[in-house]
């Protein structure tokens, strides 16, 4: 259904279940997508944000370019200093929403897994730290785990709204699930 409708992956269903439902994305939003490959949330975020808004896609893996002047990509890992940088380098302002659907490399053994997904998480919330305006949104993955209450504890603080999500289209058997915050706190960062 994904390459039906001109989606890169299925995971853009998920993004546009979550965002219906809680609005994330707007006209005009400056967007930071991290762990953008292969470009299926860029399409999506793109959409929404129309020409007004800027999309700018994330991950250590190429990217094929979006044809639109206002969808940047860059190859960098999220988990270094420099990113940051670079992510600021390359927006016109700070951004509205930084959304992440980051996966780390799969080993197969679950806890692993799931140590190496709340380590990603924890690099999205401190680039929100540095990139996302006071007042903005984010929208992160992260397998479900014995490290999750301890990582959902530091997000909420720094949200003024926060839900815990599992769109329709993520598989049932997947430990994945969504965290949703809006209204950014500065100030508690």
């Amino acid at each position: 259904m994904a390459r039906e409708l001109g989606y890169r992956s299925r995971a853009a269903f998920k993004l546009l279940q979550l965002n219906k439902r809680y609005g994330l994305l707007k006209r005009g939003d400056v967007v930071v997508d991290l762990g953008a490959a292969p470009g299926g949330w860029l399409q999506v975020a793109r959409r929404k944000v129309g020409e007004e808004g800027f999309v700018l896609g994330v991950d250590i893996l190429p990217i094929r370019p979006l044809p639109y002047e206002n969808v940047l990509t860059l190859v960098a890992d999220i988990r270094e200093e420099q990113t940051v940088s670079l992510i600021l380098q390359s927006l016109p302002r700070k951004a509205d929403v930084v959304l992440s659907d980051a996966s780390p490399q799969i080993s197969g053994v679950w806890e692993v897994d799931h140590f190496s997904s709340v380590e990603l998480c924890r690099c999205v919330l401190r680039i929100c730290e540095r990139v996302l305006r006071a007042g903005g949104n984010a929208l992160i993955k992260i397998f479900q785990g014995e490290e999750f209450d301890s990582f959902f504890s530091e997000f909420s603080k720094k949200f003024d709204f926060v839900k815990v999500s599992k769109p329709e289209a993520s598989r049932r058997r997947s430990a994945e699930i969504y965290l949703v915050g809006k209204g950014y706190n500065l100030w508690q960062t």
